[in-house]
């Protein structure tokens, strides 16, 4: 047992926690990054790289069989499950290795291997019976795959994101349970990598995505691939060596499945932790009420970052909140607000989805674009989808997107620096849009937001389609 001193503690060493301890060390203060395992970041391990590994081998069995639009015949796609998951995993470790290498980079005697309790705001107690003390503390703990009561029953027969990727050979047969952004990208891939596959969610959207008509098109076009079932709730049970989901609401029915993937969500990982010793404020959900511009959890030397706040649980958010921490942490108590980054959240399905900024609310001008007959998008066979387009009156600056169609994922980062910077619908038109791309379907939307504004569209090329665009 040994006791250690320090300016900055921090409690796990995911994207936040590594953000939090290098901003806290260039800072000059002295750091210690406690971790139970030091397996890697969530990202690499069971969230983002693994998932698009998937959705990759997904996307070319899907396209080898459509490629008979082209006059391009591909004869007997044949899905090799096990040869797909294998891939998964080999690239998956890989990109583990470097998050891991990361941890050999860092000064000795940072890192300790332990669970960490809070014995008060200054003081950790860890497991391995060591103690320590630090002028402020960040948590950074992440999150976990929740598994609702009914489905812990059934055992192994129920997956999640931290274990589907572990799967020998992919099943005959899928349930997935919740249309967030998980549940859709893995659904999707299963279903383009030849397993039957059934998607419900209690809610009857998907995605998240806030505009009607973006998510009419996503129940559409998901919906032409995999049987959806929306608006329900379920009852589940083992079968022999199957598991039976019974559902009803918007619709009803009973199948057997061979597994059940369930994405109902990905709550704080606070068990453990000590947080009522911390003296913290709780919010009704028991994470700590905290302030997003510091990263502070009320007046005390404690500040938290990335998913084990539940705010905004995607990768560059959790290390910018990460390095605010980290920064405010070896400063305190001189602490300072950090405006943050506009809201941009991705869903990798195919079409993407992209969610960003606000609406500005019910007085906001909106524009729309259709991508069912967009030039580009036609020549791709790739033809569906739309966009939604929010600014502000009365000049139409841009305050949000939601694009539910082909090149969403690259669009929306010309999109949301757009709005970050402040720039207007007319903004936009008045910079070049090359012939042919998808991104000449924004413009549409974006004349549609200028018509209801005072200023004038720009005149040139940037009004004058050619034609198919």
């Amino acid at each position: 047992m040994a006791h250690h001193e320090t300016d900055v503690a921090i409690i796990g060493a995911g994207t936040a926690g590594l953000a939090a301890e290098r901003s806290a060390r260039q800072d000059g203060a002295r750091t210690l990054l406690i971790d139970e395992a030091f397996r890697g970041t969530l990202c690499a391990s069971t969230g983002c790289m693994p998932s698009k590994l998937l959705i990759a081998a997904a996307n070319a069995a899907y396209h080898a069989r459509g490629a008979g639009v082209f006059g391009v015949q591909v004869e007997n796609v044949a899905i090799d499950g096990r040869g797909a998951l294998e891939r998964v995993r080999r690239e998956r470790d890989e990109f583990v290795a470097a998050t891991r290498a990361s941890f050999e980079d860092l000064p000795a005697g940072t890192c300790i291997t332990a669970r960490a309790r809070f014995a008060n705001q200054n003081a950790l107690s860890l497991d391995n019976g060591d103690t320590v003390s630090a002028k402020s503390i960040v948590i950074a703990t992440g999150s976990y795959a929740s598994i609702p009561k009914p489905f812990k029953g059934i055992g192994d027969y129920v997956l999640t994101n931290e274990s589907v990727f572990e799967m020998q050979d992919l099943p005959a047969s899928l349930a997935v349970v919740g249309g967030g952004a998980i549940g859709l990208e893995l659904a999707q891939a299963m279903s383009r990598l030849g397993v039957d596959t059934v998607l419900f969610d209690h809610e009857d959207t998907l995605g998240g995505a806030r505009d009607s008509d973006v998510q009419a098109a996503i129940v559409e076009i998901i919906g032409q691939e995999l049987p959806l079932h929306l608006g329900v709730d379920i009852a589940v049970k083992k079968s022999n060596d199957r598991v039976q989901l019974s559902w009803s609401g918007a619709s009803s029915g009973r199948r057997e499945f061979d597994r059940v993937l369930v994405a109902t969500g990905r709550p704080p990982a606070f068990e453990g932790l000590g947080l009522d010793t911390a003296g913290l404020e709780l919010d009704e959900h028991g994470v700590p009420v905290f302030d997003r511009t510091t990263m502070q959890c009320g007046d005390a030397p404690i500040f938290i970052a990335g998913d084990a706040n539940a705010n905004a649980a995607v990768l560059h958010e959790a290390s910018n909140e990460g390095s605010v921490a980290g920064h405010n942490a070896a400063s305190y108590p001189s602490v300072e607000a950090h405006p943050r980054t506009v809201a941009f959240a991705l869903t990798f399905t195919d079409p993407p989805l992209a969610i960003l900024g606000e609406s500005a609310g019910e007085h906001a001008l909106t524009g729309c674009a259709s991508y069912a007959d967009q030039g580009r998008a036609k020549v791709d066979a790739r033809a569906k989808g739309l966009v939604r387009l929010y600014a502000a009156a009365p000049h139409g600056r841009l305050t949000g997107a939601e694009l539910f169609c082909p090149g969403a994922d690259h669009m929306a980062h010309l999109l949301v620096h757009a709005i970050q910077r402040g720039e207007t619908a007319s903004d936009l038109l008045d910079m070049p849009f090359y012939h042919p791309t998808l991104e000449e379907g924004l413009k549409s939307a974006l004349r549609e937001i200028c018509a209801a504004t005072s200023a004038p569209l720009p005149s040139g090329r940037a009004s004058d389609d050619p034609p198919g665009a």
